[in-house]
């Protein structure tokens, strides 16, 4: 195991200097091998290897082709000398025609055989094959030409020259190779590989070509690999990261785990989280297999790989229970929830996928993401983009008569809980109204299934966004106790992650700005699921339903929004330190204030997913139903009259009150 020492690189002037982020970013350290000879360093053989770099291609063959000649000559002349414990062979001129003859045989094989076409920096052990073949087309000619030239070389010479142009032919080469990568060593950053498998070995090599990581020794769980080399580097216990932190500088851990589970990802960042150090992983095994990305790619571990769960495999007869074969609509198919669901719902092989939006550019963009899914899947479905508004009656009417619609999955909605509480009646029209027309479309044309995406802020909701979801609720109970051809049921879930209004995105920005993170209150906790996973759900959530179903999702455990702050700012290797205000914030304590603001306008402290106290287990088991309170039809129809002319009217107090009125055990934080 080499040493290295630290030398900090000359760091830019001015205010980057007075920026604690900025500085602990732009600084970087150089690695240099302690046991390594001075004179690699010096100028003057930097200098001499970038000449030779820079020569042209033929001049680089014509100097390895001269001296694998010289090395020829030479070790035919030691085999001699050792053989013949003499110099006087020197004047035997009949020894030189065999010699040159097979010297000739040799280059033209190692050139045959594409020695002299690889590039010495990036040469590896597959070029020893390349040499030992011209070592023993070299010894069988000199031994033959020996023969029938009568020239009198010791049989035992092609042996022992042969061995010895092995061994000088593969160390020039990978001599070389080590000068070459020396001096792109130098501004790497000390690493530590965990995982001594298959892919720690892949990315080990890919660290080699990059210009960004030194490795410095594996690191692995298994036992049976500790103190054993690998590629010339130690394996050690998890327990050594630390005393590898101190003595090397290493500043970064790479994962090189592509199957690693959530839980066991979890436990490895909780054992790291004292250290400091900022930890990497290459993709997930599922996108390496479809191509999306490679095992050396790198990338900052997320806190969606730390939060989101082992994933559970899913029904495939009820993922395609109302999909295949069948013309299925997504409302709001351009958002995170409704974007997800369409990629699920592709990959069922539905016969028609129709993709409902408002926005041009997110239907523009789910609709070209899902055409290239479709180019490269066995997929045959036709994908329709229809912009329009689900306010309309008549756009949705005529889209679901046109394409005989036999599956709706309602994803539109406004969801952003403050921009709602700022802009009350166009979130009533779109939430309230929008799913009264949806649902009422699917009621009178005969749609089969209707999916309502609802959400946990709807359960006892202090916000005008959670009420609106509750109402979404009753029409869809509303609608299921009439007499109807559609079932309908509704979904109920948490955050997901990554989403357009997660705090995770929000979180990330700020830290990359150079802080401060800022989180409404130091209590406040919110349930997560990955957006795949929730889609996932939704979909077997509804082919059960019975008509009239409150299906609520298994979150977990609900996640303290300011524990997630300091993970996150861990994870990039940074040291998180906690504000009650802006004014507090001081440079020199750590690196990134998480600052207090207090909650904001209808936000809750503690998100609930149910209502009553009575869930009940369903054949999915991250799947729950529970019995809510319902309105009789004519009662809510009544109730929705009442709201329609106060929206219109833009009377924001009479929409409150009736909001207040109706059974949503709505008590807004505000009055």
């Amino acid at each position: 195991m080499r040493g290295f020492q630290l030398e900090p690189s000359d760091a830019p002037r001015g205010a980057i200097r007075d920026h604690p982020v900025a500085l602990k970013r732009v600084l970087h350290y150089r690695t240099r091998s302690l046991d390594q000879p001075n004179w690699c360093d010096t100028k003057n053989m930097l200098s001499y290897l970038s000449h030779l770099s820079s020569l042209g291609r033929r001049k680089k063959i014509a100097i390895q082709i001269l001296v694998d000649t010289t090395l020829v000559v030479v070790c035919f002349l030691a085999a001699m000398v050792i053989r013949l414990e003499s110099f006087n062979f020197l004047t035997d001129l009949k020894i030189w025609p065999p010699v040159l003859i097979s010297a000739t045989l040799t280059i033209t094989k190692l050139w045959f055989d594409g020695l002299y076409r690889a590039l010495v920096r990036f040469v590896t052990g597959k070029v020893l094959v390349a040499i030992l073949q011209g070592v023993a087309t070299f010894s069988i000619a000199l031994f033959i030409t020996s023969n029938v030239l009568s020239a009198g070389i010791p049989r035992s010479v092609p042996v022992i020259s042969g061995i010895l142009l092995f061994l000088a032919i593969s160390s020039l080469r990978f001599g070389a190779r080590h000068l070459f990568r020396t001096p792109m060593q130098v501004a790497k950053k000390p690493v530590v590989i965990y995982g001594a498998g298959s892919a720690g070995l892949e990315l080990l090599n890919s660290l080699f070509h990059g210009r960004d990581y030194a490795p410095i020794a594996f690191i692995d769980d298994d036992r049976q690999f500790h103190g054993l080399t690998i590629s010339g580097y130690r394996v050690y216990p998890p327990s050594e990261i630390p005393r590898l932190g101190r003595d090397f500088g290493v500043e970064v851990v790479l994962l090189a785990m592509p199957k690693l589970s959530h839980s066991r990802r979890r436990e490895i960042f909780a054992s790291l989280e004292q250290t400091n150090l900022e930890i990497k992983t290459i993709p997930a095994l599922s996108d390496v297999i479809s191509g999306k990305a490679k095992l050396s790619e790198l990338r900052n571990v997320s806190a969606e790989d730390l939060l989101g769960r082992d994933a559970i495999a899913p029904n495939e007869k009820m993922l395609k229970r109302n999909i295949e074969g069948k013309c299925v609509m997504v409302t709001g198919a351009g958002g995170s929830i409704g974007s997800e669901l369409c990629r699920q719902i592709l990959l069922q092989k539905p016969k028609t996928l129709i993709l409902y939006d408002i926005s041009e550019y997110a239907l523009y963009s789910i609709e070209g993401e899902l055409q290239n899914i479709r180019d490269q899947s066995d997929v045959s479905a036709r994908i329709v983009p229809v912009m329009g508004s689900v306010q309309r009656a008549s756009r949705l009417k005529s889209t679901i008569e046109e394409h005989a619609v036999e599956t709706i999955y309602h994803a539109a909605a406004y969801k952003h809980v403050p921009l709602v509480e700022e802009n009350i009646v166009e979130g009533v029209l779109n939430n309230v109204f929008g799913t009264f027309a949806v649902a009422s479309a699917a009621h009178e044309l005969g749609v089969g299934s209707f999916i309502l995406v609802s959400t946990d802020k709807a359960v006892r909701p202090t916000n005008v966004m959670g009420a609106t979801k509750r109402i979404a609720e009753l029409i869809c109970q509303s609608f299921a106790e009439k007499k109807t051809a559609t079932i309908f049921s509704m979904v109920r879930f948490g955050n997901v992650l990554g989403s357009s209004g997660s705090v995770i995105p929000r979180f990330r920005k700020q830290i990359e700005e150079g802080g401060p993170i800022t989180v409404t209150h130091r209590e406040i906790n919110r349930y997560f699921m990955t957006i795949p996973e929730a889609a996932q759900l939704v979909i077997q959530a509804g082919a059960m339903a019975k008509g009239g179903d409150v299906f609520v999702l298994d979150m977990g455990e609900a996640v303290r929004i300011a524990d997630l702050a300091v993970t996150m700012v861990k994870l990039h290797g940074l040291t998180p330190y906690f504000v009650d205000s802006p004014a507090e914030i001081r440079h020199g304590v750590g690196d990134i204030p998480i600052c207090f603001t207090g909650l904001r306008k209808g936000e809750k402290l503690y998100e609930e997913l149910l209502i009553g106290s009575n869930p009940k287990a369903t054949e999915h088991p991250r799947i729950l139903t529970a019995e809510e309170v319902s309105m009789k039809p004519d009662e809510l129809s009544l109730a929705l009259d009442d709201l329609s002319r106060a929206c219109q009217a833009n009377d924001l107090s009479q929409v409150r009150r009736i909001l207040l009125e109706l059974p949503l055990q709505y008590a807004p934080s505000e009055p």
